[in-house]
């Protein structure tokens, strides 16, 4: 067996004794309900996890870059603006009343058309250059951040108690249905990707080397950005930002790279299959850390993206020591 599949084997017995201990653990009272309302659980954890580690692989892969995520766009921070202006328009007594499934729609689409637009600007335009992706991103991040802090001054104290509640990731409440819309919409493409694994081989060659050797690059790169905008976008409208708005989702970048760190080489084929696993692992891990060692006195996101922001200083320092 070689080392690729054996390291995929590893993991996904590693997931599998997680989920179990995290079934499991602890378990009071009536078993079919804490059975049933964990299983909810963990089924928003690996459609989250494994949205989140395919859009982050595929979107290197076509930027030519293993530092940068799709939240570069700034994803997270144009959900925390929806939210604040639904409080601070809405009120949040009629927001409650709201429609969830309306909710989310409308975020999702939002985030989903924001960054169709511009990707499409900035990776299919005249001038293909990432540093002008990096700096458009951020700008449009904190230009986001700016008017969510703007609305956030003038909101009623009280409301702003409840506006906190919605901007941080949380599994706990998760509703079935659109939980269900979540999972169909990310396990269609991850089917999409993974059919398209060996044309992302070639991606990874380079624009100039994809299209001497045949592949509609234009064509490719665009569905490719669609299949990234749309996982992100009903991932975070699912459950919310899990690096609270930041510009860069440390847990993305912890799930590629130690992907790979495990499974070198080229082969999207078994680098997305690690990359699912170590997402759901890193993120099931987090939850258990989050319930069983801090009682439920953070965030999941808290939890991960301090492992993901130590992984990246010692990236930055071992770049600058070569």
């Amino acid at each position: 067996m070689t080392r690729p599949r054996t390291v995929l084997l590893v993991l996904a017995c590693a997931v599998v004794a997680v989920a179990v201990i995290f079934m499991t653990l602890d378990v009071r009272g009536n078993w079919d309900y804490v059975l049933a309302l964990r299983a909810r659980k963990l089924l928003a954890i690996c459609v989250v996890a494994t949205a989140i580690a395919v859009s982050t692989v595929v979107f290197q892969t076509i930027a030519g870059n293993r530092i940068l995520t799709p939240s570069i766009m700034g994803f997270d921070a144009l959900y925390a603006l929806l939210q604040t202006a639904f409080v601070f328009f809405l009120g949040a007594a009629r927001l409650s009343s709201v429609d969830p499934r309306l909710l989310f729609a409308v975020e999702a689409g939002a985030m989903l058309l924001f960054s169709v637009l511009l990707y499409r600007w900035l990776f299919l335009g005249a001038r293909q250059n990432l540093h002008l992706l990096l700096l458009v991103g951020v700008v449009f991040g904190l230009f986001f951040r700016g008017l969510m802090v703007l609305l956030q001054r003038v909101i009623d104290p009280n409301e702003f108690v409840v506006l906190q509640d919605r901007l941080f990731a949380s599994f706990n409440g998760v509703a079935p249905d659109l939980l269900l819309v979540a999972t169909l919409v990310t396990g269609g493409v991850c089917l999409l990707v993974w059919r398209m694994r060996d044309r992302l081989d070639v991606l990874l060659l380079g624009r100039d080397q994809a299209i001497n050797l045949g592949l509609d690059y234009r064509r490719m790169v665009s569905l490719i950005l669609i299949l990234v905008s749309l996982q992100v976008s009903v991932a975070t409208a699912l459950v919310g930002p899990l690096n609270g708005f930041e510009p860069i989702s440390f847990f993305g970048l912890l799930v590629a790279n130690v992907t790979y760190l495990l499974i070198p080489g080229f082969r999207h084929g078994q680098v997305l299959a690690g990359a699912v696993l170590v997402g759901i692992l890193l993120l099931l891990g987090g939850q258990l850390v989050l319930e069983q060692v801090l009682g439920l006195g953070s965030t999941v996101g808290i939890v991960t993206e301090f492992v993901g922001g130590t992984m990246f200083i010692i990236m930055l320092l071992r770049g600058m020591a070569r």
